[in-house]
């Protein structure tokens, strides 16, 4: 947990814009300031082209002859478009009408750097220009969350911001365990203890009050989830996220993070096990979310900095590619594809067209979601995915 004092600023800017404009208290209107987002970053850049398999394509098999996925493999989606073997779990949500895909995503000039990539996803920028806050920070500093939330959002897994970057209440969970421990001292040191400690408790209570309340979830004597997730960092994430919903202390947004999706060589084993991973660990969150009356408040989407190129490389692997298929689960989802499949005659210097802008994926969010003005967040306006229920 970091504080600094341009956090510590923002965080009385975003105060002041609150007092200054009530109107624009977030998700005012009732039921809306229940609704949660939780984010997934496939970090790496996921192979969508092996996730959703185009396998009634012959180019998909001539531009992949040793690591495309086996028509007879595919789970079917339509005549033409399937899931990877290995995402099995996600074939119920599919079949309940609560899992959406939506092909094509991507932005103008597309950039092959992971850092930069990922950047342009996370402060949802234009390719030219270089911003300094995250899509949801600079969101929440428009229309903070309600005044009972614990935390705007809460990072696990990872100890990069992302899309909270610059938030003003914004928590990160790299360890569980580790931010027990820094809560128990937030909580029980004094100005003599610990000199730095009294400082942050100055100039941060509300990070240092939400790692109290969200120390309660995590506590080993929290009530238990009869929910069983798998085994290893994403599934540990799951669990993690899950019990901080179970403390009802009240978050906004949560972003998970599953590694290792950058496949440059054999991608083939890697890569299905990489999205059994994702497959298990969604499917368990749901039933977390079930069982704690959250499913139809939760919208969860993926993302990650670019998809890769169409065809192998020599390493039985994929290099960095452009656009990408994601997925949006919930119980207010309205499944199907959505998007357009990938157009394999129609590369772009080996690469995907994107069909569908990343910025109406976060407009769909903002707007249908939370009933926010997306203009501020995204610096411009992108046509919400009509892919929710009322």
């Amino acid at each position: 947990m970091i504080v600094t004092r341009r956090r510590f600023l923002q965080s009385a800017a975003a105060a002041a814009l609150a007092a200054a404009r009530p109107d624009l208290v977030f998700a005012a209107a009732g039921e809306r300031s229940r609704n949660l987002l939780i984010l997934v970053e496939l970090k790496g850049g996921n192979d969508g082209l092996n996730t959703v398999v185009p396998y009634a394509d012959p180019l998909y098999t001539q531009l992949r002859p040793r690591i495309a996925i086996a028509r007879d493999q595919v789970l079917q989606l339509d005549p033409r478009s399937g899931l990877h073997p290995a995402l099995a779990p996600l074939a119920p949500l599919w079949q309940a009408g609560e899992l959406a895909v939506v092909q094509g995503l991507g932005y103008p000039a597309p950039n092959f750097s992971h850092f930069r990539s990922i950047e342009i996803w996370e402060t949802a920028s234009r390719a030219d220009e270089y911003l300094p806050d995250g899509w949801l920070a600079r969101a929440f500093a428009a229309a903070p969350a309600p005044a009972g939330h614990i935390a705007d959002g809460v990072i696990i897994g990872s100890p990069e911001m992302g899309p909270l970057a610059g938030a003003a209440r914004a928590v990160a969970l790299s360890s569980p365990g580790q931010f027990l421990r820094q809560a128990r001292l937030a909580s029980t040191a004094g100005p003599r203890q610990n000199a730095a400690l009294s400082h942050i408790l100055k100039v941060e209570s509300g990070v240092v009050q939400a790692a109290a309340g969200l120390s309660a979830g995590l506590s080993p004597d929290s009530p238990a989830l009869r929910t069983e997730f798998p085994a290893g960092p994403f599934g540990n994430a799951g669990r993690a996220a899950a019990q901080v919903l179970a403390s009802k202390a009240g978050v906004a947004a949560i972003r998970l993070t599953l590694n290792g999706f950058d496949t440059h060589q054999n991608q083939a084993g890697v890569h299905a096990a990489l999205l059994k991973q994702l497959g298990e660990g969604l499917a368990s969150l749901k039933s977390a979310l079930v069982e704690l009356g959250r499913w139809d408040s939760t919208l969860v989407m993926t993302y990650a900095e670019f998809g890769r190129r169409a065809a192998e490389n020599n390493s039985r692997g994929t290099d960095h590619g452009t656009a990408n298929a994601h997925f949006v689960l919930g119980g207010r989802v309205r499944g199907g594809l959505y998007g357009e499949p990938p157009h394999l005659d129609q590369l772009e210097g080996g690469n995907l067209a994107h069909a569908v802008d990343f910025r109406s994926l976060y407009a769909t969010a903002l707007q249908r979601w939370w009933g926010m003005d997306s203009a501020a967040a995204l610096r411009g306006r992108f046509a919400p995915l009509e892919l929710l229920r009322a």
